[in-house]
């Protein structure tokens, strides 16, 4: 891999750690209402994945899903000016933390239901074939997400009908506070097999590893191969959402939690691509992260009488006491 494209890979996994960790802080101060779940210490799996998709293809994401938008490259500060409720944002302020999307960048949205995405990402590969273009569809989504009905049928289906798709599972060891042993017979890579997916594990810490095999992946779905599935081995860093380290909630070893950081995918990166070009890189991005805040404290919020726009498609007025 080239040294630019390491730069890229390290500019994007720095930008979304400085998102989410601004996020955290404004969570915790409660200037975001709701808080937000931290993918802190997974950014290599989204940047690796992303970085092997085209502006046409799409992605889902989970309630875990700032990285995964950020990755595919949505502007930081319509994504913060969503996470703020305001008209600014995305999706007019009404999806929050959990429900981001941008239509235009194949970004389908972030789902606050487990495992919801990949049914959503296997209509839109379906949809894909259908028009016989070569666009393809990454849905990401967790652990959790494997014992769940929808995602096991989306395999199926994907399975049957050979469609676009890359399932993701960023496999972070845990499913809020239980423990994968704990909750998932087998392994999620031989469960999908059991599909006749092509399933591949990667090192979900080495950036560099993932978009490897993501890429070959990815390729082999454009080339009308049918579903495929990458397993990501990774960790994060902080507890399953802001609320736990505001009160200082924590179930995990924190022998574990040190080993694992000290596996940090960005400080990895960093020390092959020497101080200086990092401290440029990290100045540039703090920047970004700083107009970001800016922008979206200063975006106008919604007017309470609009409460009731765009629940439905179309044109019709929806009133007060009105029931379509």
């Amino acid at each position: 891999m080239t040294r630019e494209r390491q730069m890229a890979l390290y500019r994007s996994m720095k930008l979304i750690r400085e998102f989410e960790q601004r996020c955290l802080e404004m969570a915790i101060a409660g200037e975001i209402i709701g808080g937000i779940h931290p993918y802190i210490g997974q950014e290599a799996v989204a940047v690796g994945v992303c970085s092997q998709l085209t502006e046409r293809d799409f992605i889902t994401s989970t309630h875990r899903g700032h990285g995964h938008v950020l990755a595919k490259g949505a502007d930081p500060r319509r994504l913060l000016a969503e996470l703020l409720g305001t008209l600014e944002g995305f999706n007019k302020g009404r999806g929050g933390s959990m429900h981001a999307a941008d239509m235009k960048l194949g970004i389908l949205g972030a789902n606050g239901i487990v495992g919801a995405g990949g049914a959503i990402g296997s209509g839109a590969a379906w949809a894909a074939k259908s028009r016989g273009s070569s666009e393809v569809v990454v849905s990401f989504f967790g652990d959790g997400a494997m014992s769940q009905g929808v995602l096991l049928e989306a395999f199926n289906l994907a399975a049957i009908w050979s469609l676009p798709i890359l399932f993701v599972c960023e496999n972070n060891m845990y499913a809020t506070s239980l423990k994968l042993e704990s909750g998932l017979a087998g392994s999620a890579a031989r469960r999908a097999e059991g599909f006749g997916m092509v399933a591949r594990t990667v090192d979900g810490m080495d950036v560099e590893a993932v978009a490897d095999v993501a890429g070959d992946l990815i390729e082999r779905c454009r080339q009308g191969q049918g579903p495929a599935f990458l397993e990501c081995s990774t960790y994060r860093f902080f507890g399953h959402h802001s609320v736990l380290e505001l009160l200082g909630v924590e179930f995990r070893d924190p022998d574990e939690v040190v080993r694992w950081r000290e596996r940090d995918p960005i400080v990895s990166l960093g020390e092959q691509l020497g101080d200086d070009v990092v401290a440029e890189i990290d100045q540039a991005v703090k920047n970004k992260i700083d107009e970001a805040v800016e922008f979206a404290k200063n975006a106008p919020s919604p007017d309470p009488k609009d409460a009731l726009m765009y629940l439905y498609s179309g044109t019709a007025a929806v009133r007060p006491g009105v029931i379509l």
